[in-house]
């Protein structure tokens, strides 16, 4: 990764803004193909799911409320098939970091298994 000003803390609190949000959409469209679903019982998945959403939009929003306390915020900048660019601005300062799309595709694998497992979340950031 290249310099930052940025401490680790505050990056880790920043990517969770990146992959949150992320994981609210991938949980909606579960939600979604659930419901049309052939199951027997699709209840207790879609609770599991719903249950889920709740955690993680729970979770966003606290990063969402340190974020705004902190003076800091994220967006987009640009995507292409291998790259997707971010804009960190922090107490002024303005950096852009570079994420390769495996990457975000496996964090959220990750964290997506943690909140359906309740796996201990300090072994992913």
């Amino acid at each position: 990764m290249t310099m930052t000003r940025i401490p680790e803390n505050d990056r880790d609190l920043i990517e969770q803004a990146i992959y949150l949000p992320m994981i609210v959409i991938i949980l909606e469209r579960d939600l979604q193909i659930i419901e049309k679903a052939p199951f027997k019982i699709n209840r207790p998945y879609l609770t599991l799911v719903e249950n889920t959403l709740k955690k993680v939009q729970r979770d966003l929003k606290e990063v969402r409320d340190k974020m705004r306390k902190g003076n800091m915020k994220v967006h987009q900048i640009s995507h292409d098939d291998t790259f997707t660019m971010f804009s960190f601005l922090y107490k002024g300062y303005e950096e852009q970091h570079n994420y390769f799309n495996p990457r975000l595709r496996n964090k959220c694998e990750e964290l997506l298994d943690f909140y359906l497992n309740k796996k201990d979340f300090r072994t992913i950031t």
